[in-house]
């Protein structure tokens, strides 16, 4: 029998907002690596204790009531990053990378980018082709990599529930699926779509409108995988349980195992 890690992420729309859903997930699925998009806290407000009574220690680069991203870990993690190399005036809480278990991993929350164009779309895309630089000098390293989290990109209109009303959105823009595709060219596979070339999977519902109980939703969620870690690919799926509960963030974890 085959041995696996599983490696998630999950952008949680507030960890202490959320804080039971997700114990009950990390209680419940047991990933060996949990990345975590929108904590929206601080370091030292990120619920440490909670999480290792779990079995995790974790690793958070947080900022306060925005953004914020995390790695927990069942095992040691080192070689820690915190931020997106290429702009040091940035402050902007969106990434951290570490070493688990033979794997680099990297847990992303890419911005928004509305209203589309202006400053905050030109900001997304000069953060895409910053996580274009870094992606192709950590593939160069050859170490099996995982650069996973809240992209904000559909990658194609199979990715859309509606895609002629989200054509002009930042989401959709054919720039952001342009940065997307050249992430992508690099050689890095999206674990996701390489197992399920169906239409209709969704990773996010808005809280507006009825989305989720129509399933009107979006696939903005994405684990890439360099060619050591996507040789090693045995399984991918979102879990979309989370998303049903009270209390819920409008993601839902997406998983992969790899041997």
């Amino acid at each position: 029998m085959l041995m696996a890690i599983r490696i998630a992420t999950w952008n949680v729309n507030s960890i202490r907002a959320r804080l039971a859903n997700v114990l009950d997930w990390l209680k419940s699925q047991q990933p060996d690596v949990l990345l975590l998009q929108e904590i929206k806290c601080q370091d030292e407000d990120f619920p440490v204790l909670e999480i290792g009574a779990c079995g995790y220690s974790a690793v958070v680069c947080g900022q306060k009531s925005y953004n914020g991203v995390a790695i927990l870990s069942r095992h040691p993690m080192s070689d820690i990053r915190r931020g997106l190399p290429g702009d040091g005036s940035d402050v902007q809480a969106r990434y951290v990378e570490a070493t688990v278990a033979g794997f680099r991993v990297a847990s992303l929350y890419l911005p928004n980018g509305n209203p589309a164009p202006g400053d905050k779309y030109d900001y997304k895309l000069a953060w895409m082709r910053r996580l274009l630089g870094h992606a192709a000098t950590l593939l160069h390293a050859g170490q099996p990599l995982v650069l996973a989290g809240d992209y904000n990109v559909c990658p194609t209109d199979d990715d859309v529930f509606d895609p002629v009303r989200w054509r002009d959105d930042a989401l959709c823009r054919p720039e952001s699926r342009a940065l997307f595709r050249a992430l992508l060219n690099l050689g890095l596979t999206e674990a996701f779509r390489a197992l399920h070339p169906e239409k209709g999977r969704y990773t996010f519902w808005d809280y507006q409108a009825g989305a989720w109980p129509r399933d009107e939703g979006l696939r903005i969620d994405h684990l890439l995988l360099s060619p050591q870690a996507a040789d090693r690919m045995l399984a991918c799926d979102i879990d979309k349980g989370p998303r049903g509960r009270d209390k819920a963030s409008d993601h839902t974890p997406v998983w992969v195992d790899l041997a």
